[in-house]
C-alpha cells in the first residue's frame, strides 16, 4: 500500500470514527440570578459576621437604637428553599430576616417578636423580587399585603420601602432599606472574618 492510499485510508477511518461517536450533552442553562444569589447566601449557612450602619439618612430621630450597639447578623437555618437571618442588635434578638424561593424569584420577609417569643405587631412585612437582579444584588419592593399591614398600624410612611440585599463573596454582605425622597439605611457586614455565633433569635 503506497503513501497516498494509506493517507486515504487512515482519513476515512477517522471520519467514520467521528460520526459513531456520542455527541458530548449541551451545557446546561444557566442558573438564574436569583439562583445564584441564593447559593451565595447559601454558602454562609452557619456562621455570623459582625457589621455596621455604612448609611442613615436622614438620621434616625430620636434615640438612634443602633448607635453603640453591636450588630451581627447570623445564617441560622438553612435549607433549599428558605434561609433564616437574625439580625441582633446588641441585645435585641427580636429580628429575622427569611429570605424564600418563589416560583418566579425571591422573597424577603421581615419576622420580628418580643422577647417572649410573641410576634410584634408589625411582622412579616417585606416583598418579592420584582427584576432578575443580580448575583450580587437582589431588590425586594414593598408587596400589598405589607402596605395594608403599614396603614393599619399607623405607618404608611413604609408603604414606598425597597429592600435590597448584597451578598460579595469574601468581602460584604449589605442590608438595605430605601425609600423614593431620599431615606436611606445601609448595614455592612464584614465576610472576610465570622464571628462567635450570637444567642438564638426572640421565639426560637
Amino acid at each position: 500500500m503506497n503513501t497516498l492510499t494509506r493517507t486515504i485510508v487512515a482519513t476515512t477511518l477517522v471520519v467514520v470514527l467521528s460520526a459513531c461517536t456520542t455527541p458530548a450533552p449541551a451545557p446546561s442553562p444557566a442558573a438564574t440570578p436569583q439562583d445564584a444569589f441564593f447559593e451565595r447566601l447559601s454558602a454562609l449557612c452557619g456562621k455570623a459576621f459582625a457589621g455596621r450602619v455604612a448609611i442613615d439618612t436622614p438620621a434616625t430621630p430620636g434615640d438612634d437604637p443602633f448607635a453603640g450597639k453591636a450588630l451581627v447578623m447570623h445564617v441560622r437555618e438553612c435549607n433549599e428553599r428558605e434561609l433564616r437571618i437574625p439580625f441582633h442588635v446588641g441585645d435585641d434578638h427580636s429580628r429575622t430576616w427569611v429570605v424564600t424561593r418563589t416560583g418566579s424569584g425571591l422573597r424577603l420577609k421581615h419576622d420580628h417578636r418580643h422577647a417572649d417569643g410573641s410576634s410584634d405587631a408589625v411582622t412579616m412585612y417585606g416583598g418579592d423580587t420584582a427584576t432578575a437582579g443580580t448575583a450580587s444584588r437582589q431588590e425586594f419592593p414593598v408587596d400589598a399585603e405589607s402596605q395594608s399591614m403599614f396603614a393599619r398600624e399607623g405607618r404608611t410612611v413604609s408603604n414606598t420601602n425597597v429592600w435590597a440585599m448584597e451578598v460579595h463573596p469574601g468581602r460584604t454582605f449589605v442590608y438595605e432599606l430605601a425609600r423614593p425622597g431620599g431615606r436611606m439605611f445601609r448595614v455592612e457586614f464584614d465576610l472576610v472574618r465570622a464571628v462567635a455565633a450570637p444567642p438564638a433569635p426572640w421565639g426560637k
